[in-house]
């Protein structure tokens, strides 16, 4: 008998590791989402003190497609960051920043800037925002998934990221999944939602 397809979406909690097992005193996935399949694995990862939407799957075609940088998939993020960025620095997101990755230089592809104002529950444990009294929510969409971008991004252009949020992927979206929330999806909604049919 073939093997079913599984698909879950959750919302990746602060502090929790994108694997099953826990590494450390750092908790993973499998300390919160602990009835899954053993062969449920997440698409990517999110870091460690990134939040938001991370796919659940067995779906090993779909972690290819989705993770091939052939595709260009686009990533949605809100990301909450230190200061308030100026035209010019919005401009330089959007037309793409010199960063490094692994020792090398990166140019990031053009992407899409704009500041938002998200409604969405306070992180636990909060951001310091003594140390951060000036703070500005921008939504950031890439097509490009380097190792840390956004935060390296938003640093470039001198306004450290505080607290970060992946809100979606292609028509795929994280809400209204709160923070350890999960839900099944079936093959169809998802592969439509990734823009993969």
């Amino acid at each position: 008998m073939a093997k079913k397809n599984l698909y879950f979406i959750i919302h990746k909690p602060f502090k929790v590791l994108s694997q099953f097992s826990n590494e450390g005193e750092n908790i993973g996935l499998g300390a919160i989402y602990n009835d899954l399949p053993k062969d449920v694995y997440p698409v990517g990862r999110l870091d460690l003190d990134s939040e938001g939407l991370l796919i659940l799957t067995n779906d090993k075609s779909l972690n290819n497609r989705l993770l091939n940088p052939k595709h260009n998939h686009q990533r949605t993020y809100w990301v909450e960051v230190d200061g308030g960025p100026d035209k010019e620095a919005l401009q330089q997101l959007e037309k793409g920043v010199e960063i490094n990755v692994s020792g090398k230089k990166h140019r990031t592809k053009p992407a899409k800037v704009s500041i938002v104002t998200p409604d969405i529950p306070e992180r636990n444990p909060p951001v310091n925002y003594k140390k951060h009294p000036i703070r500005t929510w921008l939504q950031l969409s890439l097509t490009e998934g380097k190792n840390r971008q956004v935060r390296r991004m938003t640093a470039k252009v001198g306004h450290p990221t505080l607290r970060l949020l992946r809100v979606g992927i292609e028509d795929l979206s994280l809400e209204p999944l709160k923070s350890g929330e999960i839900t099944q999806v079936s093959e169809k909604v998802i592969y439509k939602k990734l823009n993969l049919l």
